[in-house]
């Protein structure tokens, strides 16, 4: 039930990554090609722009069984558009409302710049959350 302690230590929280084709991509591809480890239950989702997201999309992920959402924006360096991270951050605040109201925790999404060449920061992301995620227990009602 969403909010209670987790105590299943062997429960490994699956997060959906919503990154960018050009920019947080080859980061992420970076840190699986140097073997850095983090969670084995992350997918990930790439697309042009995370400004392009809707919070519904987030809510849904979390509702079908995602413990977390985070999205890898490409900050200033955005071919598409010159305020994609403030795009993005709007998205998650809204994301965030939408959850609480349905009766999930808004710490569920988070958002970060991901560069081409930031592996080792998506793999501390991804292993930072996971425990938050873990702390928080598994999003899943019923």
């Amino acid at each position: 039930m969403p909010g209670q302690a987790n105590t299943d230590k062997d429960f490994s929280p699956k997060i959906l990554v919503f990154s960018t084709n050009n920019i947080s991509d080859p980061g992420i591809d970076l840190a699986g090609s140097s073997h850095m480890h983090y969670p084995p239950s992350v997918m990930v989702i790439s697309m042009p722009c995370t400004s392009g997201i809707k919070p519904e999309w987030i809510l849904y992920a979390v509702e079908k069984g995602f413990d977390g959402v985070f999205l890898g924006a490409d900050g200033e360096e955005c071919a598409y558009l010159p305020d994609c991270a403030e795009r993005t951050s709007g998205i998650v605040e809204k994301a965030q409302e939408l959850l609480g109201r349905k009766g999930f925790e808004p710490q569920r999404v988070r958002m970060s710049a991901i560069c081409s060449v930031c592996a080792g920061p998506f793999a501390s992301h991804m292993k930072e959350f996971s425990e938050a995620l873990k702390k928080l227990g598994p999003a899943r009602k019923g």
